[in-house]
């Protein structure tokens, strides 16, 4: 196991990930970052109200990847995501809802 320190919304979080994953996670976090960062509003707000923002704002892309993928048949096959990649985003938005969930509660048992 490896740790990364990923730097979203400004705060540094210190996650467990596999040996040669380090560059993914990093990525990841680079994206989640970015979309955070879209959003200037949200600089104020607490950890996991800022985590459950960046889940959701994940979920409604993956959500609108998979419609335009059902609703555009039209669309060459190269324009859809890979099945592992729409499986893995969906896997990762699951995670951050999951853990946006538990650091809520976390805060408000503080």
């Amino acid at each position: 196991m490896s740790n990364v320190t990923l730097t979203i919304g400004g705060r540094p979080f210190t996650v467990a990930c596999a040996k040669g994953e380090e560059k993914h996670v990093t990525a990841l976090g680079q994206l989640i970052d970015a979309k955070l960062s879209a959003i200037p509003s949200l600089s104020g707000q607490n950890e996991s109200r800022m985590l459950l923002f960046a889940a959701l704002l994940l979920a409604d892309e993956l959500h609108e990847a998979r419609e335009s993928r059902t609703t555009s048949k039209a669309a060459p096959a190269s324009a859809d995501l890979p099945v592992d990649v729409v499986q893995q985003l969906d896997t990762i938005a699951d995670r951050m809802e999951n853990l946006a969930e538990r650091l809520e509660a976390d805060a408000g048992n503080a």
